[in-house]
């Protein structure tokens, strides 16, 4: 959602987003962070290595780990590569050219003085995203801007900024409000007081303003995010400077321990930490991450939280469903297609796909996850959680197996439920659809590395 988020592909194809960071698979191989690893302007560089089905390893080295796009962060070194001190000197100096003008604690006190000027003296420049102060006009002058900026405007900065929608950096698609008052009432309803929003900007808006306006209103939020733009409307104690790719807290030792006085309040209890991070992410750095923030949490002096996990929402498309339970065993994925206002495939409505592929993946009890009856959810009274009302119960699964919303079928040579438009191929010896290409390939699939089929009919796929 807003901070950073969204598919690579708008398609439910995952071999291109997850299939990357799979050993073994081909292609290139994840290996994470390392403890000396070099640093972009986007904090350290995560290691990778090159694989080749049946082959030894390639020649490991250092990318960014934020930008899958080398326009965005073309930073690149061989982990044996002997970098000269000069190379060094440029690349720190890169690095701190490549820092933002103003650091949160001036753009906190901009802030205040901004809302002190009278309304006709506020204005937004929109090319720069930056709030202007009258002597800053003329340096703004052949840019677009914003004039008249509300008290409103300043309290909905998701709204204000322009979505960064960079697909394989940013790709900020911010949440539906429909959605985001379906998760804000949702984690009311279940006792959490505090949420830890990773990527997550409007649902954070949401929960500030209601903070603001309603007495009695308890939740509270604190927003971890790549966006430093967001760093010109919230305190130090509101946002956090954060690339959840790498773990890495851009405010140093001061933001952390920030994050931490807010995951130990009332002993660590009754929070919740919400994630909607870009579909084109990679899986495993993004589990890396939350594992470690899950950590900092179980730091708390409260006993018998050594083998528990911190109650979270990871908002992410059903086809990656497989992936997160590789790292997330406890986890399970919710019916709830999660909607969002500024992309065409995932929304409500005649533009969009009506059937959005995001859903809510957590290790909360699904039987707790109430989904609202009037937008077609129904509970199921043999597997104990909410369902999406097309998702028929299957006696021979005994479980209510559709993914996305239609009714499944049950292939009994396949011994599991399938997509209602796949068909059994004899010669692929899987449901696939009814027009695909056999063709039987010994070299391995770039998804499960097993030979015998391509990606596109993949069982795991299903």
């Amino acid at each position: 959602e807003g901070g950073s988020n969204m598919a690579a592909s708008g398609t439910g194809d995952p071999e291109g987003l997850c299939g990357v960071e799979r050993p073994g698979a081909g292609g290139l191989a994840l290996l994470g962070l390392a403890p000396s690893a070099p640093t972009c302007p986007h904090g350290p560089a995560l290691l990778f290595v090159k694989t080749s089905q049946g082959k030894e390893e390639g020649r490991r080295f250092y990318a960014c780990s934020a930008c899958r796009d080398r326009k965005e962060c073309n930073f690149f070194q061989w982990e044996d590569e002997k970098v000269s001190e000069a190379r060094l000197a440029a690349r720190e100096e890169y690095n701190r050219n490549h820092q933002p003008s103003f650091t949160h604690r001036q753009n906190v006190e901009r802030y205040k003085n901004f809302v002190l000027l009278p309304l006709s003296e506020r204005r937004f420049c929109q090319e720069c995203q930056q709030l202007l102060f009258p002597a800053e006009w003329e340096k703004h002058l052949h840019h677009q801007f914003l004039c008249d900026i509300s008290t409103a405007q300043l309290k909905s900065p998701s709204q204000l900024l322009y979505p960064l929608e960079n697909k394989k950096t940013n790709a900020q698609y911010l949440f539906a409000d429909r959605s985001c008052k379906f998760l804000l009432d949702l984690i009311i309803d279940l006792g959490f007081r505090r949420v830890l929003s990773v990527g997550t900007p409007r649902l954070h808006e949401m929960i500030q303003s209601k903070a603001s306006q309603e007495e009695d209103f308890r939740v509270r939020s604190l927003l971890l995010d790549i966006d430093f733009r967001y760093s010109q409307f919230y305190t130090e104690d509101e946002f956090c400077h954060y690339n959840m790719f790498n773990h890495y807290f851009f405010g140093g030792e001061a933001a952390r321990e920030t994050c931490r006085k807010f995951l130990h309040q009332d002993n660590g209890e009754r929070v919740i930490m919400v994630t909607d991070p870009p579909f084109g992410g990679l899986v495993g750095a993004l589990a890396s991450s939350f594992k470690k923030l899950m950590a900092m949490w179980r730091e708390t002096e409260k006993e018998g939280y050594n083998n528990q996990e911190m109650p979270m929402f990871w908002i992410f498309p059903y086809f990656f469903e497989s992936r997160i339970l590789e790292f997330f065993p406890s986890f399970s994925m919710m019916d709830y297609q999660v909607d969002y206002d500024n992309h065409a495939l995932y929304k409500h409505g005649k533009t969009g796909r009506r059937q959005s592929p995001v859903r809510i993946f957590t290790n909360l009890p699904p039987s707790v996850i109430v989904l609202p009856v009037e937008e077609g959810y129904r509970f199921c009274a043999i597997c104990q959680r909410y369902v999406s009302s097309g998702n028929q119960h299957c006696e021979i699964c005994d479980s209510c197996t559709s993914k996305d919303g239609r009714r499944w079928k049950h292939c009994v040579l396949c011994k599991k439920c399938v997509k209602p438009s796949w068909f059994h191929c004899n010669n692929c010896n899987c449901c696939t659809l009814q027009n695909h290409t056999c063709e039987k390939t010994d070299a391995g699939c770039f998804v499960c590395g097993k030979a015998g089929h391509k990606r596109s009919t993949c069982p795991s796929l299903s």
